[in-house]
């Protein structure tokens, strides 16, 4: 299980715990946090479940795949270092404390 910090556009936070196995995306619509639509369900077929993820964080999570990459060309103001889809990044105990940041909307 992994503590992740969600944090909105307007800086609320929410710090919740997520199982192993679930996407960072499937903890926070199964945590009712605004700001992830994830309209696909996780398919990476849309970017509405982009955040910003914190400096620090960067490098210990696995690289963008093509698909991913693609898909953040049709995100809200993406950032080329920081920017991921939600639905890509699987949770494990080594995201414990991973900290994300919602865009100011979702496409």
């Amino acid at each position: 299980m992994a503590r992740i910090t969600y944090i909105e556009y307007d800086g609320t936070e929410h710090v919740v715990d997520v199982p192993n196995g679930l996407t960072v995306m499937e903890g926070a619509r199964d945590n009712g946090i605004p700001g992830i639509e994830a309209d696909c369900g996780g398919a990476c077929a849309c970017s509405t479940c982009h955040v910003y993820v914190a400096e620090e964080w960067i490098e210990k999570l696995p690289p963008r795949e093509a698909m991913e990459a693609d898909m953040l060309d049709f995100a809200w103001d993406p950032d080329p270092v920081r920017s991921r889809l939600t639905c890509q990044l699987k949770v494990t105990d080594a995201l414990d404390g991973l900290v994300v940041t919602m865009p100011e909307k979702q496409i």
